[in-house]
């Protein structure tokens, strides 16, 4: 176990804090860790793609979850997994593809741990269909402040808590979850273009029942007439006779062959030390233009491979170095079905800032699920990036909490790194008996991030 404090930060890189990092290898070892971890207390970490400061903890510790990577059981008849929380997602796919099983919910990276995607209670581009990852979550087991190791199951309050919580119940340390079977490892992919906003959202609508998933990447940059313009993908896992079927195929023969294979790309790394503003107005206004004019307006049918459907980015590591030494801040909201008009001022005032986000996404979720601290609730969500050192951004997002918040909707907790506490309570009409829970099951605040104190969780 490391004695010595080392800085760290989310996968944004903003907000840099030292803390303990201890790395834990066992259940031993980790009751150990969390009934000695000191005053400051400690927060359970995985791979670091937590945008803000879910993960951090200023003076304390850091439990490093990345060791604790057992696939321990897997019930290919079922469809079940019992894992270590620190397997990656990614680790999931690699055993669970050529058996015929796929993980219920992925993000957009595939690099997060099952604990990680458990206490953010990820969410995915099916959300309207199969809602966020702890929907499939059927127990786990936890250590808590006390020392003791609980085995949680749905239904309960420790796991409305625990879903969404931000690791600030304890210590995930196992779970089993319900997986989505698959004939293959391809996807059958349909793509169309919409002209604005409202085009983007009447297509959501109107088409989103036939499909398990679907996303929008919408032009920030665009204004006037082309507000909100979009590329709309959406798609399903191809069957296996979509392999026979005349066109391209990815992987070709390779595919035919071996149609549950698990093959992501992979490119080089952005180097270390790339020039500041390299995402600005410029770059990106070209950059989605060409994108846009690039997409065809209507296509259907074609087979892309789960990493590329899902995951793009993953391909390249480490490309949150594009944003430079200021790093970058991940905003993401949801305004419920109804709220429309709300929607169209946020579209149009980031539009007229011209904030230079080349990653925007606009889903649509379904229910929400049972936990109290979960970001997802019936209506529109919009994510994007945005460079950190943008002039203004700060009070641009303040103008947005309010606007968010006036709408009866929410900012995601998970990736938040600014969010005012006072807003929180409006957002998040369960935070009272969270904390009231936590009170009575950590009293003594072993289970601690910045994001806790920030938001006085």
């Amino acid at each position: 176990m490391s004695v010595d404090t080392v800085p760290a930060t989310g996968w944004g890189r903003t907000a840099p804090t030292a803390a303990r990092p201890i790395r834990l290898r066992g259940y031993e070892e980790a009751v150990a860790a969390v009934r000695g971890c000191g005053a400051r207390g400690g927060i359970p970490r995985g791979l670091g793609r937590a945008y803000g400061d879910a993960a951090q903890n200023a003076g304390g510790a850091v439990f490093d979850m990345t060791a604790l990577n057992r696939v321990h059981a897997i019930d290919a008849e079922g469809g079940t997994v019992l894992c270590d929380a620190g397997v990656s997602l990614h680790r999931l796919m690699e055993v669970l593809l050529p058996l015929g099983w796929f993980v219920p919910v992925t993000p957009g990276t595939r690099h997060v741990t099952v604990g990680g995607a458990i206490g953010a209670d990820v969410h995915g581009t099916n959300h309207h269909v199969s809602g966020s990852f702890s929907r499939h979550v059927l127990s786990f087991e936890l250590l808590t402040a006390d020392g003791e190791i609980r085995t949680v199951r749905r239904g309960t309050p420790l796991f409305d808590a625990t879903t969404g919580g931000l690791g600030l119940t304890g210590m995930i340390l196992t779970a089993t979850v319900q997986l989505q079977p698959v004939e293959t490892s391809l996807m059958s992919v349909d793509t169309e273009r919409a002209r604005d906003l409202d085009d983007l959202l009447v297509r959501l609508t109107t088409g989103d029942r036939g499909y398990r998933y679907s996303v929008a990447r919408i032009d920030l940059m665009a204004r006037g007439a082309t507000t909100g313009r979009a590329v709309l993908t959406r798609g399903d896992h191809a069957p296996l006779e979509a392999l026979e079927r005349p066109g391209p195929l990815a992987g070709g023969a390779r595919a035919r062959r071996d149609p549950l294979a698990f093959r992501p790309g992979r490119f080089p790394a952005p180097p270390a030390l790339l020039p500041e503003g390299l995402v600005n107005r410029a770059t990106v206004g070209l950059f989605n233009e060409l994108w846009y004019r690039r997409a065809p307006r209507a296509r259907t049918g074609r087979l892309r491979r789960i990493s590329a459907f899902f995951h793009p980015l993953d391909a390249v590591p480490h490309w949150n170095r594009v944003y430079g030494r200021g790093g970058v801040v991940q905003y993401q909201f949801v305004v419920g079905h109804g709220q429309e008009e709300a929607l169209h001022r946020i579209v149009r005032r980031i539009s007229g800032r011209r904030c230079p986000s080349f990653l925007a996404v606009l889903t649509r979720f379904g229910d929400a699920g049972p936990g109290w601290l979960s970001f997802p609730v019936p209506g529109w969500t919009l994510a994007l990036d945005v460079p950190a050192a943008l002039p203004g951004l700060g009070a641009l997002l303040d103008e947005l909490d309010e606007e968010v918040a006036a709408a009866g909707g929410r900012v995601c907790v998970a990736k938040d790194s600014r969010l005012r506490p006072e807003l929180l309570a409006a957002m998040y009409p369960r935070v009272d008996d969270f904390r009231a829970l936590r009170a009575e099951l950590d009293p003594r605040g072993v289970f601690t991030s910045d994001l806790s104190r920030r938001l006085t969780l």
